[in-house]
């Protein structure tokens, strides 16, 4: 199956009569790919491999070869490669290249739509309702069917409706699906069918369809209407070419069916993908489409695209290494040409600080000893919310970033919303602060009184919160203020006895935020709760860290307004992006899929991590996560670093992994030696923030000197022992658990004596 041969040569122009010379300039297999234009044709693609190129040398050469640009259907994931695919056409054949219709499954469709949808009971002239308008629908309909709001979150129902549109699921249908319904019982939200119903009936009769709609709707208008109007796209559309398609879901490749199926026999129809970078199944991509694609069409011509352009062979050997571990796959192997380069780093750290400590170091040693751009280099990691410790740390360096594919982590509204109550808490005539929370969550106090707030502080030069406390409202308003205002007086006092990790957790507990964010059980609402909780363990760890810097001097002062304090200094400074665009790329692996920098860094490689522990029951979800770290290692051009911590901070508490199996999937032949020692770069000193050191960078006052210090084998220490260390000094071992996790009294501490140290990396010497 899938021979990278062609099976049908009498199909193919022959090389010969080509009377151009554009051809040339590609490589056997992808001028094969590019010239077989007849006929049902799969191209699988592998990283770095040209897919761009051949996709765009064959629609340019089937304009030279004569068939109308009018005849030619490009359908892409997005608007940017669509246009980046016609300019590049243009530059081979002038500007016929912009009569293509080439666009996105969305934009093509609503096109058609707009002169057809009255077949089908719309108007032509239908409105497409965004994500907003939707949940404002759905939010009504719960209302009108007198239904929990809490339990039929608006986002949660647009999901569910989201997903049965996607899977050709009607209404009527989802009704008569037992497993649908007993999931939705289970979750005690048995009248999603009923939303579902009203929902389809309201757009229908507002004229208005959806994102999902587009597609839907696209799908019933040419099964529906066989004879006048699936015929005649057949017939206008000849060529129909697909960018990407292992990310098409159930819904798409029905339609691209319909469209290339012709009294029985298949149309012209090109697909262009790669089964190893199948990575979007949460938003209903089926990686089945392109497994099964020669089932539907027997005719198959199947071109792979093996060479790799991008990246050095242990790179290239590395990514074969671990996609072999795949059963279900398209067999490829992926080959380069380049030098063999740099051999992949590991980059083995004792906790997620040292690993962004590490990480950092690493950036500023290459860009020293290979002359690296910022730009040159990315972090990628599995989710957004494992941004905020490498940029804290890019943040002391005084390296610019850039958050790709969402928000700075700080700058995240789940982020913002739990400081703001922060923020409040420790200063009340923070009006800031007063005006994003005092609504949120909703305690129905409205905009009109909000801005009446706003409007007595300014006439009577008094904060918002002076205001509050000091004025009587209406007796609509006055309920609702006076919980708002002892809710925030709780939060002070408890802030006025507790630590910063205690008063964070509380406020975000008892304010609301906990219970809002996670009624949210889409994929985007779990990742908020984690972005959450990553922040909360950022503040853990700022309480238990003994080397938290205030002005010249460690501090042991570990209240929130410490924390605040330590935050503001890290995060006030502009960004300038537009005026630097020289800055380092943090960004997911979802994010990262089709770019490509000199250097990358995967982090937080670690079990239950990535892979993610939500993969962990089925291997076909494991399979995905594979899939994703292929994709993540093949981004890199000549650097790769795979980094993980042996313990991280995890909903407040120490959480030890185990690295990923995803690791030790990659032979030693492509692997250098482990790095797992933290120091201070000699070459490049950080610059200083402000008037504050950066914390964290500077060598400990030792105790004895390191010349005299010999390190004994972790595995003789024992319960009971005397033992040296180079920073604590003497102490005592009083447990050691099963982990190889020691608890060791010091001496010379004046508070905090006892410590948790693995002894795989503690360079402890046995005293006695």
């Amino acid at each position: 199956m899938y021979q990278n041969v062609i099976k049908s040569p009498h199909l193919c122009l022959p090389m010969q009569s080509l009377s151009t010379n554009y051809l040339d300039e590609l490589n056997p297999v992808q001028r094969q790919a590019a010239s077989c234009i007849e006929g049902p044709a799969m191209v699988i693609a592998g990283p770095g491999s040209g897919k761009t190129r051949v996709l765009t040398y064959r629609i340019a050469h089937m304009i030279h070869e004569g068939i109308p640009p009018g005849q030619i259907m490009a359908l892409t994931f997005t608007n940017k490669a669509a246009r980046e695919m016609k300019d590049r056409i243009e530059v081979l054949v002038g500007s016929k290249a912009q009569r293509v219709w080439a666009g996105t499954f969305h934009s093509i469709f609503a096109r058609i739509l707009r002169v057809e949808a009255h077949k089908i009971g719309y108007p032509n002239d239908f409105t497409i309702y965004d994500t907003d308008d939707t949940k404002s629908v759905i939010s009504e309909i719960v209302t009108q069917l007198n239904l929990d709001k809490k339990l039929y979150a608006p986002t949660v129902i647009r999901a569910r409706i989201s997903s049965a549109k996607s899977n050709l699921i009607t209404p009527k249908a989802y009704a008569a699906n037992e497993e649908l319904m007993a999931y939705d019982r289970m979750n005690r939200r048995p009248m999603i069918f009923q939303i579902y119903e009203k929902y389809v009936a309201r757009c229908q009769r507002a004229g208005a369809m959806d994102f999902d709609d587009l597609l839907l709707q696209m799908f019933r208008l040419l099964y529906q209407n066989p004879d006048q109007v699936r015929e005649k796209y057949q017939q206008q559309f000849r060529y129909l070419l697909v960018d990407e398609f292992q990310d098409t879901n159930t819904l798409q490749y029905e339609i691209i069916k319909l469209l290339v199926m012709y009294h029985g026999s298949t149309h012209n129809i090109c697909v262009v993908g790669d089964d190893a970078q199948s990575i979007y199944s949460f938003r209903g991509a089926t990686i089945e489409n392109i497994l099964q694609f020669e089932n539907d069409f027997p005719d198959l011509q199947t071109f792979k695209l093996e060479q790799n352009y991008r990246s050095t062979s242990y790179i290239v050997n590395a990514a074969n290494e671990v996609i072999n571990h795949n059963k279900r796959q398209i067999q490829k192997k992926i080959w380069t040409q380049k030098s063999e380069g740099n051999k992949i780093k590991i980059n083995k750290s004792m906790t997620e600080t040292e690993e962004g400590k590490r990480v950092a170091d690493m950036i500023i040693e290459q860009k020293n000893r290979f002359n690296l751009a910022n730009r040159d280099i990315a972090i990628l990691y599995r989710t957004n919310g494992q941004s905020r410790i490498f940029e804290e740390q890019l943040r002391r360096y005084n390296i610019p970033y850039r958050i790709y594919g969402g928000f700075s982590f700080y700058s995240r509204k789940e982020i913002k919303d739990l400081m703001a109550y922060m923020r409040l808490t420790i200063n009340d005539k923070d009006d800031e602060a007063l005006k994003r929370i005092i609504n949120y969550p909703k305690r129905a106090i409205g905009d009109t009184t909000i801005k009446q707030l706003a409007k007595l502080a300014d006439d009577n030069n008094m904060s918002m919160w002076e205001v509050l406390t000091q004025i009587d409202f209406n007796s609509r308003s006055r309920k609702n203020i006076g919980d708002f205002v002892e809710l925030m007086r709780a939060f002070k006092a408890k802030a006025a006895k507790a630590n910063a990790y205690e008063i964070a957790t509380y406020i975000y507990r008892n304010s609301g935020i906990e219970k809002l964010l996670k009624e949210d059980q889409t994929i985007e609402g779990k990742e908020r709760v984690e972005n959450v909780i990553s922040l909360l363990d950022g503040i853990q760890e700022f309480v238990q860290d003994d080397e938290v810097q205030s002005g010249e001097e460690a501090s042991t002062d570990r209240s929130l307004s410490a924390y605040i304090q330590t935050i503001s200094l890290m995060t006030d400074a502009d960004d300038n992006k537009d005026e630097n665009p020289d800055h380092v790329s943090l960004m997911s692996i979802h994010a990262a899929k089709g770019l490509e920098f000199r250097s990358i860094f995967v982090v937080g490689l670690e079990e239950n991590i990535f892979p993610s522990y939500l993969s962990m029951t089925e291997s076909q979800q494991i399979d995905e996560e594979r899939r994703l770290f292929y994709v993540a290692i093949t981004r890199a051009e000549e650097h790769l670093c795979l980094s993980y911590a042996n313990s991280r901070y995890q909903y407040g508490q120490v959480r030890y992994n185990d690295p990923s199996r995803f690791i030790e999937e990659i032979s030693d032949d492509n692997i250098d030696a482990i790095i797992s020692i933290t120091k201070k770069p000699t070459f490049a000193e950080p610059k200083i923030l402000g008037n504050f050191k950066t914390p964290g960078l500077q060598s400990p006052k030792l105790n004895i000197d390191p010349s005299q210090f010999v390190a004994s084998d972790p595995k003789e220490i024992k319960v009971g022992m005397e033992i040296l260390h180079l920073k604590f000094g003497q102490g005592k071992v009083v447990a050691v658990d099963e982990r190889l996790v020691a608890t060791i009294v010091f001496d010379a501490l004046s508070e905090n004596k006892e410590k948790r140290i693995m002894l795989q990396f503690a360079k402890l010497q046995i005293l006695s």
